[in-house]
Parts: C-alpha cells; structure tokens; sequence
C-alpha cells in the first residue's frame, strides 16, 4: 500500500500545484475581462487575445470552475471575485428576451448567435449552484434550479428548439442525456429538488435502455427512440471521451447513493468498453472517434488527440479505483495522466495545448477558442485532487 500512498499523494499534489500555480493564474491574466466582465477564450499560445468574441458556454464553465475551486482548493477572494463578475455578465448579457441563452455574445454583451441546445444553460445553472456555495448567497441555488426546470420545458415544449433531423429520421442523442445527469447533481448540492433526483434517474434509465449496445460493447451517441441501432456514420459513431466522462457521472451518483453496486457495475462497464475503443495502443491517448463496425469515420478530426477526452479519463479511473478498489483502475490512471503530461502542458508560456495529432505532436498551439477554455482541464485538477485525498484518508483509516 506504501507505493500507491506514494502515487496518490504525488498525483494530488501535482494536480493542485498545476491548478494554482499554472491554469487559473493563466487565465485570470490572459482572459478575465475586467472592463466588461466575463471571461476571453480565444487566445493564442501566449495568451495573447485572437477574438473579442465571447463564449456563453464558458461564462458558465468559468463560473463555476472559479467557484469550485474557490469550495474545494482553497478560499482565494481572487477566485470568488473572477466568479461573481463572470456570473454577473451572465445574468445581464447572456440571457435572450424569451429566457433562452445565447451561444456567442460580444465582449460588451450584445448577443450574436443562438444554438438549438440547451448547453449554455446547463453551464451557467452549475455555475449559480457552485457559486451559491462558494458566496452564501442561497439566491443563485434557487436561481439554479429554476434555470434547470427552464432548461426541462425547452427540452419538452414542442416548437421550443429547433430538431436536428426532418421527420425521416426519428432519433435522440447521447450528449443532452448525459449532461442532465451532471448538471441535476451539482444544483444538488446546493439545493435538493426532487425534480433533480428524478432527472438524474430518468436519464440513467435512458443510458442503460437505449444507448447501451452489448452487441457492440459501446455506448452510441445516437439511437432511434427507443434504442433502435441506426446504420449509418452517425448511428455508428462512438465517442469515447463522452462515454468515459458518462462513465465517471455514473459512479458519481453510485457514490452518492452509498455504493449502489448497479450503478458501480454499470459505470465501469461503460468506462472499460470505452477504453478498449478509444485508448490508442500505438501512440497512447484517447482518440476522438470510432465506428462500432469498424468503418472509416467521417469527422476529419477521427484520428486527433483532444484535451478533454484525456481529462475525463483521469476522473474517471480515480472513481472506478474508489469505487471498486481493482488496481487496473490505478494502473489506467497512471496510464493516462503520464501520457497527459507528456504530450499537453506548455511548459513555455503555460497552460495546456488542447488539439494534437495521433502522434501527440501539436496541431495547433492556440491556448483557447470557443469550445476549449478553463473548464476541462482545471475540473480534471480539482477533481482529481479531490478523490486522491479521499483515497489517502480512507487508507490511513
């Protein structure tokens, strides 16, 4: 037990020294807005500002990494601030006059674009609950569950979002399912709603019915509606960074309920099926796309190495490690932290690069976008913090 004492403390550390020495102060520098509020996202390596567009999903994601930090690390006022400036461009920019968020806003709050999901929502609904903890002020975990109930009548309300596909294709899909059950629990834990716990149930309900598929040992992105296999690119697609990351939801809730031993079985089924499908044995890492079949993918990106599918499996081997104690779980975490260091961080000009090819050489260096910004990477740190210290109480226990 000596050396995995070792390697737990040696891997929560690692991750808070990251969090609080490289990754926040990055962006506090390079991306708070402190004349507009909010937060930038599209830098360039050196942090150096490429576009005054601003991402809604990430004043959310900001949000709520600020103030997770700020309940979980430690109690910066830095961090509490940067999160009550962000959440206020949010209640003031970000919403549409019929309660709808945008998905781009200018950097002084003008709305541009509109998407038919409801993810910028789910974002900034964590991000009230988490900051309602962090400041106080039970307001924002009222404001929270309220925006979650929005965010069910939008999903529900027929002419609300616009569907993807004509009525030729009827299908529902694996990412608005998932994240239901991520965003339901952290508004929990600021504030208990029944109609939390029962989104959280329906949605794992969904999961295990429909989306499951043994014949294939893969969980698929998109399914007819009641779980029918689609035969075509995007019916085969699997995701595996999506599936592992469904996967540490999954033991999330088990360790909720007291080690409820389906759901323990359920999401390690789901993390070891996803592994075997995404990790790469020629060069490491995730890879972004298969086909359960085995037919060529269409995305041109099949092939790359992101960022955020390598987080998410770090959080999720440390779950599976807690929950079952099988060392292969540690094994796999050691598996994919090392390959993480090795290939992301910019040890030049700090934080991490997001897009790689196969190979682990860098793609492109910018540090951010629309879609990549404080978010995956510091909730891995967090998190990961946060379950190695467990892991090290309940070994000196």
């Amino acid at each position: 037990m000596g050396q995995i004492s070792n390697y737990l403390r040696a891997t929560r550390d690692r991750y808070r020294e990251d969090l609080v020495e490289n990754i926040l102060p990055f962006w506090l520098q390079h991306g708070l807005d402190r004349k507009h509020g909010g937060i930038y996202t599209c830098v360039d390596r050196d942090g150096t500002l490429m576009d005054t567009t601003k991402s809604v999903w990430f004043q959310g994601r900001f949000a709520f990494v600020a103030s997770f930090a700020y309940n979980q690390i430690e109690q910066r006022p830095e961090w509490l601030e940067a999160a009550r400036t962000t959440i206020e461009f949010i209640e003031r920019h970000c919403f549409d006059t019929d309660g709808r968020m945008f998905f781009e806003v200018t950097e002084d709050g003008r709305g541009l674009r509109r998407r038919r999901y409801v993810f910028s929502e789910s974002f900034a609904a964590i991000a009230f609950s988490e900051y309602a903890i962090a400041s106080g002020d039970k307001r924002y975990a009222e404001k929270a569950v309220a925006l979650f109930k929005d965010i069910q009548r939008f999903l529900t309300t027929p002419g609300i979002l616009e569907p993807k596909y004509t009525e030729e294709l009827q299908a529902q899909g694996h990412s608005i399912v998932m994240i239901l059950i991520n965003t339901a629990s952290r508004i929990r834990e600021a504030l208990p709603d029944p109609v939390l716990d029962a989104q959280i149930a329906e949605s794992l309900d969904k999961l295990e019915r429909y989306f499951l598929h043994p014949e294939y040992k893969a969980l698929l992105e998109m399914v007819g509606p009641n779980g029918e296999f689609i035969d075509s690119l995007s019916g085969r697609l699997i995701n595996p960074g999506h599936c592992i990351e469904t996967a540490w939801f999954i033991l999330e809730e088990a360790k909720y309920r007291g080690g409820d031993k389906h759901l323990i079985e359920l999401g390690c089924k789901i993390l070891d099926w996803s592994w075997d499908w995404g990790w790469d044995e020629l060069y490491g890492g995730i890879i972004n796309f298969r086909d359960c079949k085995g037919l060529p993918c269409q995305d041109y990106a099949q092939d790359m190495k992101f960022w955020w599918p390598q987080t998410e499996a770090v959080i999720a081997t440390l779950y599976a490690y807690q929950m079952t104690g099988e060392e292969r779980y540690l094994k796999m975490h050691r598996q994919i932290s090392d390959w993480m260091y090795a290939h992301l961080p910019d040890h030049e000009y700090g934080e991490w690069y997001g897009y790689l090819h196969r190979d682990g050489s860098v793609a492109q260096p910018a540090k951010g976008n629309l879609f990549k910004g404080p978010f995956h990477i510091p909730r891995m740190m967090i998190k990961g913090y946060q379950l190695c210290s467990e892991l090290l109480s309940a070994e000196e226990r």
